[in-house]
């Protein structure tokens, strides 16, 4: 891979991916007979507004859809369970419908948290693992009670890389010991990416409005490219992470994954705050947002300066020509675009690899406690162990992520200290900082990945092109787009820049979806055409 010099066993986390569509022959069918097939946000409001339909109607859809998608028919394996609560929660809103009370725009909307986010409810959060099978966490995460009090409606938790697909080496993103390997719903025998898996099939598929995925290194930009819709990977401390099975203290972040640039800044919105259980949120304040829709501008292109980070050209030719046509589209629109061949010094891979073992063994630990006496387990440890005498756990891949920062020592470690100053150093300051103030840019870009790739369980994942890193460990936005298809696979367009340059990621990236609307729903093709 061309653009990120990072050891292997991490790169096989970054796991870029991406799906596959558009053959002529179809597959199982889209469910024609889905009201709400390909519908937004904004059509859901106008529907509740003009009593089209009601919340119960909605939710009810939505499950039945997953019965009928995920559970049967392709069998996408995208959510691990429903909430037995979800019509109970809908006929609520219903009654506040009925007083004239709309809590905003995310009253009524159908949503999927990734079962690494909390929820104080009848559904368990294993994180994939089946050592945290019978585990209820004894609150809400912060992201879940901020939806709750905008009036969405969980409707169950989507399956994911076991782990957030840190764990260890040859995994195959979208397996979980729980949930079973997810499939693209572009064509089933390709990988859908992750480490959030089941949110980026889930929202493509339309079994959910709007899903919660959660990166550390493109696990929401990823399998948002792979699953042909789109994903916001938020500056770290905009959004809070308590309550969110951790890896990386200074990299995790939950993000908004939906089928349209405003469905997913409206969700964006509904979750900001400063939250006392996460200190990075206190950064946020004076910049944080409770609505980024005001920034769906079209005509946003005009005038802005982007910087065409080009790492990975030459990885795959297919997806070169989809960014120069990229490329193209954003000049003819009033850009300026320059080539950025370098952002950073190849040792930033290497520094943020130690630093998440260090962290992941300090947050997982302390995750752990959170759940009380009746933890199933209550250390990494006691994890290693579990996993050790399971009898699907370690079938298809290791576990030497975990045995590797079982090793480490406390976050008071010299070596962790120096990695992280280091790191942050030259990622940010010596980089994307340093790099944008140079050129004047407002925002970089670059594809976000490459086509899907076959699922296998044997080898793991296989991927050529990735452009995650330098947001991802800087902790910095990442916004992607859908920009084409490569033999009917969605591939995908990220913008990222500075730290808190949400609304200027968004207004340019609203600019593109308009301008070009790439954006099909997948027809559920068994295979490619040509591989029959």
């Amino acid at each position: 891979m061309k653009n990120d010099s990072l050891p292997k066993i991490f790169l096989l986390f970054l796991i870029t991916a991406f799906s596959c569509n558009n053959g002529e022959k179809k597959g199982t069918d889209s469910a024609d007979s889905f009201r709400f097939e390909e519908y937004t946000i904004t059509q859901l409001q106008q529907g509740y507004d003009n009593s089209e339909f009601t919340v119960t109607d909605v939710v009810q859809a939505y499950l039945d859809r997953i019965a009928q998608i995920d559970d049967e028919g392709p069998v996408l394996n995208a959510v691990i369970r429903v909430n037995p609560d979800a019509l109970t929660i809908a006929a609520q809103l219903d009654a506040e419908l009925r007083d004239g009370k709309k809590r905003g725009p995310m009253h009524g909307v159908p949503v999927l948290l990734k079962d690494n986010i909390d929820t104080h409810d009848q559904m368990e959060t294993t994180a994939g693992s089946r050592a945290l099978t019978g585990s209820h966490p004894l609150q809400d995460s912060y992201i879940a009670i901020k939806l709750r009090e905008a009036g969405a409606v969980i409707i169950g938790k989507a399956n994911l890389s076991e782990w957030a697909n840190f764990r260890g080496n040859l995994s195959s993103s979208g397996w979980s010991g729980v949930g079973g390997q997810t499939k693209n719903p572009y064509v089933l025998d390709r990988n859908p990416c992750g480490s959030s898996s089941g949110s980026g099939v889930a929202v493509s598929a339309n079994l959910t409005m709007i899903a919660i995925g959660t990166e550390t290194n493109g696990s929401i930009v990823c399998p948002a490219t792979a699953n042909g819709i789109v994903g916001i990977k938020p500056t770290v401390g905009l959004l809070s992470r308590s309550g969110i099975v951790p890896i990386s203290f200074t990299q995790d972040t939950p993000g908004p994954m939906g089928k349209t640039v405003s469905d997913a800044a409206a969700a964006l919105g509904a979750m900001t705050g400063i939250d006392p259980n996460d200190s990075k949120t206190a950064a946020s304040e004076g910049k944080y947002l409770t609505d980024y829709t005001t920034f769906l501008k079209e005509g946003g292109l005009k005038g802005k300066r982007l910087g065409w980070y080009t790492a990975a050209r030459g990885a795959h030719f297919k997806v070169d020509t989809l960014m120069q046509h990229a490329v193209d589209f954003l000049k003819s629109q009033g850009a300026e675009v320059i080539e950025i061949d370098n952002i950073y010094s190849r040792e930033v891979g290497s520094l943020s690899f130690q630093v998440m073992l260090y962290e992941f063994r300090d947050g997982l630990n302390k995750y752990f406690a959170s759940l009380g006496e009746n933890a199933p387990v209550k250390s990494v440890e006691q994890l290693i162990e579990f996993n050790r005498n399971d009898s699907i756990e370690l079938r298809f891949y290791d576990q030497e992520l975990l045995i590797e920062a079982q090793k480490k020592g406390d976050l008071t470690s010299q070596e962790y200290l120096e990695a992280l100053e280091k790191m942050n150093r030259l990622v940010r300051d010596e980089g994307i900082d340093k790099v944008m103030k140079e050129h004047n840019l407002d925002a970089f870009i670059a594809p976000t990945g490459s086509p899907a790739w076959k699922t296998d369980l044997v080898n793991g994942d296989s991927y050529t092109v990735s452009s995650s890193s330098p947001a991802a460990v800087a902790g910095y936005p990442n916004i992607t787009v859908p920009m084409g298809y490569v033999d009917g696979l969605p591939v995908g367009i990220s913008f990222f820049g500075r730290a808190w340059s949400e609304p200027l990621l968004i207004e340019i990236a609203y600019s593109y979806e308009q301008g070009t609307k790439f954006r099909k729903a997948p027809q559920f093709l068994p295979t490619l055409p040509y591989e029959d």
